[in-house]
């Protein structure tokens, strides 16, 4: 047998391409970096990323905290999930409450009840109030188009802003994460995974996920075209119809804009099949704060969204 044949039998696998990647990624903010903190929301993307951070630093623990911005409209399943994974793991949870911001006036709850956009000032506020100059997100390039354009390493000015035309570059996967007083870092290790490879390696890794996101019968309605389950958040208004229907959540946000999508797939394996048939984001399909505008998304992160 050649050479080039051994080499091609023991090469990586794509999954284990991108789980290395990803490693790499995080240990290098790590030493890069005074004060970083990963955001952990509980939902899958977040759920892998803090996976990967346990294998980073194996055997020792996760020498970082974990942030999470609680909109107060939160799915109950996410929650609990939320907190067991963190207590099992020893790990410190700080929690930026937009319910007390609310209450304390420093933002103002939207008319619709949407919480989406008065999340970003909250972070700002906790991030400055912790001292982190570095953030984990869980963010992939092929969920919007935002998102496809912003480097791994993003560099946020003194006010948390982002600015897509002054960007870093990194070349041959240096990355630059020198910042001044007031300045931080967004920092996206799974910028290169898609959807179906995240599914790939939940299957593969067996990672436990909240039940929400495999299908089971639920009570939903209809609104704008999209499938919502009726929760404490989001209820049918007089004139949507209430019916039982196997659904799923691709994506998990706040509960009042998050909508399912009807699904069979009740276990990894399934959610793989079916996410290999889909020709539509996750975002796109159930995402109803995206939906606002076509520069939705980009707009929040130049205000310094995740």
């Amino acid at each position: 047998m050649s050479d080039t044949s051994e080499t091609r039998r023991y090469g990586l696998s794509q999954l284990d391409h991108l789980e290395s990647e990803a490693i790499f990624i995080i240990r290098e903010l790590v030493a890069e970096n005074e004060r970083p903190a990963l955001l952990f929301s509980g939902g899958k993307d977040s759920v892998v990323m803090l996976n990967l951070a346990v294998r980073a630093f194996a055997p020792s623990r996760i020498p970082f905290p974990v942030v999470h911005i609680d909109t107060g409209h939160n799915f109950d399943e996410v929650i609990d999930f939320r907190d067991r994974v963190v207590e099992e793991l020893g790990v410190q949870l700080i929690v930026g409450s937009v319910q007390q911001a609310i209450d304390e006036g420093f933002v103002r709850e939207h008319p619709s009840g949407s919480r989406n956009r008065i999340q970003t000032p909250v972070l700002l506020r906790t991030a400055e109030q912790h001292g982190l100059t570095a953030l984990f997100g869980g963010a992939r390039r092929d969920e919007e188009k935002a998102r496809a354009k912003e480097r791994v390493f993003s560099f946020r000015d003194e006010f948390g802003q982002w600015d897509p035309k002054n960007q870093r570059p990194e070349l041959w996967s240096l990355y630059n994460g020198r910042i001044h007083p007031g300045e931080s870092i967004r920092c996206f290790p799974l910028s290169n995974w898609t959807e179906l490879d995240i599914w790939q390696y939940i299957a593969r890794e067996k990672i436990e996920l909240p039940d929400i996101y495999y299908a089971r019968e639920r009570e939903v309605f209809v609104r704008n075209g999209m499938y919502f389950t009726i929760n404490q958040h989001c209820r049918p208004k007089d004139d949507e119809e209430v019916f039982v229907e196997s659904v799923r959540y691709r994506t998990v946000g706040d509960a009042t804009l998050t909508a399912a999508v009807p699904s069979k797939a009740s276990t990894p394996e399934e959610v793989v099949e079916e996410v290999a048939a889909t020709r539509i984001t996750e975002r796109g399909a159930t995402r109803g704060d995206d939906r606002i505008s076509e520069a939705a998304m980009e707009d929040r992160k130049k205000e310094g969204y995740f």
